[in-house]
């Protein structure tokens, strides 16, 4: 299965610092690229429809996923910043299946100096008129290569930016007998799965004036679908291509967590927060930890909080309660532990595959320990037990967020802890996962007094029982 100054500098290294290429490869993009069109084009906008399926957030964290049709899609590149802005209409899936759909959105993506990190680059050079002028400039290497009988021209180059591990980006692009970029490939760091392959597949190409542009546009994330779109317009070089590029800012990056802390909520159990919210629980041997965090820096800050809290046990288990990527990207630190994964069974694969994912350009602490993830799947229950304590880890069936999600109860102390059944914003209504929720408390006899949530309205405090209950309520009013 499957600082901004600098930034500037960078990006427009792609550029202004070519690299030899070998006489081969030289030839084929400049083939290519007076083929394509690409010749004297400085800037592009093309218009149609889209979709974007919810990677790492769709019920299914694998194949399958729930997308977003975005109507009136109108992607516009400046290859001289570089920069790209992409608008349009959004529609989101249904919270529930069969019933209404959301209310329409906007689609506002940008890239530029501001968003320098290649993950997000390399959106415009992945593209057939970017790859060419980025293998133009960079020192490109030519092979042959067949597949399914087909004939292809494979250029290879690699742009000026390294990796966080230092290690270069490389992409590459196949090009066939008509000289048209068919297909194009980059590996990029990511934190769950290590060195994601993405692939762009163009087809069916029509001429606007000369300028060769696909008919359909496919962009694949390990083999999954994450976008695809339908092209009926192109212009090269748009006159107002400053009205075009003209949008908001890229949102700031988030700021810093705060430091990890600790609240006490009975002997060996403490709720640890600073970001999303944690629990380590300590039992005899070992002590367990719900929930890594949405990041490496906070998946380090909980680790470190536990051992402060427990210096004298090592950690046996994390739980990830499902496997959306804002809450398995603190995974990667505690597999560089030795820490066992406890997570839903039907993401067991995808966890221990994704995990399993050479990691040469990320850098971090897992890639530098070099240790395997060790993966174990809830099917309905376990319960890890001994003298001291038991801890409950329940599937959540029939929910809609994702088939993959876990809750956790302590028996003796009365404690439920959940990730993503939050209360509304004001004005909101109550989301059907609370009444889902409450099935399965009901149907496990699952008896708390205690509600710890991974998000909150509120996170420094803990929520009580008929809190939960009173949200239950608010479903069928």
């Amino acid at each position: 299965m499957w600082k901004p100054c600098a930034a500037a500098l960078f990006v427009t290294a792609l550029l202004v610092s070519p690299v030899a290429a070998d006489d081969s490869a030289k030839k084929a993009v400049d083939d290519a690229s007076k083929a394509m069109g690409v010749v004297g084009l400085n800037s592009i906008s093309y218009a149609g429809a889209a979709a974007a399926g919810n990677f790492g957030q769709s019920r299914t964290i694998s194949f399958g996923l729930a997308s977003t049709s975005i109507k009136n899609y109108v992607r516009t590149i400046d290859f001289t910043q570089p920069a790209l802005r992409a608008i349009g209409d959004t529609q989101p899936p249904a919270a529930v299946r069969g019933g209404p759909l959301p209310p329409m959105g906007k689609y506002n993506q940008i890239i530029n100096a501001a968003t320098p990190a290649w993950p997000q680059q390399m959106e415009i050079w992945v593209t057939p008129w970017g790859f060419l002028k980025g293998a133009a400039s960079n020192g490109a290497t030519l092979k042959t290569t067949k597949i399914n009988g087909v004939p292809y021209k494979v250029v290879t180059w690699s742009p000026a930016q390294k990796s966080p591990s230092g290690a270069s980006y490389k992409v590459a692009g196949y090009i066939d007998a008509d000289n048209l970029v068919e297909h194009v490939e980059t590996w990029a760091e990511h934190s769950i799965i290590g060195d994601l392959h993405w692939e762009f597949f163009y087809k069916n190409y029509q001429s606007f004036d000369g300028l060769m542009v696909p008919a359909r546009i496919d962009q694949r994330a390990i083999g999954m679908q994450t976008f695809v779109a339908t092209i009926s317009g192109a212009l090269a070089n748009p006159p107002d291509l400053a009205r075009r590029m003209d949008g908001p800012p890229p949102p700031a990056p988030p700021p810093p967590l705060p430091p990890a802390a600790s609240e006490k909520l009975a002997d060996g159990v403490y709720r640890i927060t600073g970001g999303y919210v944690s629990m380590a629980i300590e039992f005899k041997d070992y002590v367990v930890v719900l929930e890594g965090g949405q990041s490496e820096a906070r998946g380090l800050a909980i680790i470190a909080e536990t051992k402060k809290l427990f210096p004298a046990k090592k950690i046996k288990y994390v739980v990830c309660t499902h496997p959306h990527f804002d809450h398995s990207a603190g995974l990667p630190p505690f597999v560089a532990e030795g820490v066992t994964i406890l997570v839903d069974d039907n993401a067991k694969f995808f966890t221990q595959a994704s995990l399993d994912t050479p990691r040469t350009l990320a850098g971090d602490v897992m890639a530098k320990s070099r240790k395997k993830a060790k993966v174990d799947g809830v099917i309905d229950l376990m319960e890890i037990k001994d003298d001291t304590r038991s801890l409950k880890l329940y599937h959540v069936p029939q929910l809609e967020h994702s088939d993959s999600m876990l809750i956790a109860y302590l028996p003796k102390e009365k404690i439920l802890f959940t990730a993503d059944f939050a209360a509304p914003a004001p004005g909101q209504p109550v989301s059907p996962s609370i009444g889902v929720l409450m099935t399965t408390l009901d149907a496990n006899a699952i008896d708390f007094e205690r509600h710890v949530t991974v998000h909150a309205p509120n996170p420094d405090r803990v929520f009580t029982k008929q809190e939960l209950f009173d949200l239950a309520k608010r479903i069928s009013q």
